[in-house]
């Protein structure tokens, strides 16, 4: 599990073939990777990745083929700035919301303005998704934990603050590009039980 707090970004230094699979670098000069075990999870822009081996300030994960077509991350080439945060421990503080790094669509940016001293970002999901996105709810975009302003449609806008235009990866966004979206996972779970009930109604 994640929060959706950026520690760090990283660059991406490998994507290598590997049996069919795909082994991903990232230098993560900007996390404590002493601290980070073989097979402890990542959040790479939204991904959830196991490390399966460390050199210098580089960590390497085994991505599939099906993670790499359903997320952004198959669009990156090397260099490619990403978001990063390292796996909740028991204890830790719990400043964004519960995150679980499993992918759900990619979206789409809209439109950039600027509001204030902040930016508003306009967002496109899947139409199957879009039920899921609330006003003032909880949505995970590139592993960030944002808050919604507005739902229309299939359409949601977010605030983006200097900090987080600066620390994360969403700063670089233009209108086009995909995203990483990770609906809340409380929705995910209230919409299943009420499907199951709908069902057994039937």
């Amino acid at each position: 599990m994640f929060t959706g707090i950026i520690v760090a970004t990283g660059r991406l230094t490998a994507l290598t073939e590997k049996g069919g699979d795909l082994e991903l670098g990232v230098d993560a000069a900007g996390l404590d990777l002493a601290a980070v075990r073989l097979g402890d999870s990542i959040s790479v822009q939204g991904a959830c990745l196991t490390v399966t081996r460390k050199q210098g300030t580089e960590f390497f994960a085994d991505v599939s083929r099906e993670t790499m077509a359903k997320t952004t991350l198959g669009q990156l080439g090397l260099g490619s700035r990403v978001n990063l945060e390292p796996s909740l421990k028991a204890g830790d503080p719990l400043g964004g919301h519960l995150v679980s790094g499993h992918v759900d669509a990619v979206g789409r940016l809209v439109e950039v303005h600027a509001d204030a001293r902040s930016w508003r970002l306009v967002f496109e999901v899947p139409e199957q998704f879009a039920r899921f996105v609330a006003p003032k709810g909880s949505i995970c975009l590139n592993g960030v934990s944002l808050t919604v302003n507005d739902v229309r449609g299939r359409e949601f806008d977010v605030n983006i603050i200097p900090h987080t235009h600066r620390e994360t990866t969403l700063g670089e966004l233009q209108p086009g590009e995909g995203v990483n979206v990770e609906i809340d996972v409380i929705a995910r779970y209230i919409d299943r039980i009420l499907s199951a009930s709908a069902a057994s109604r039937q």
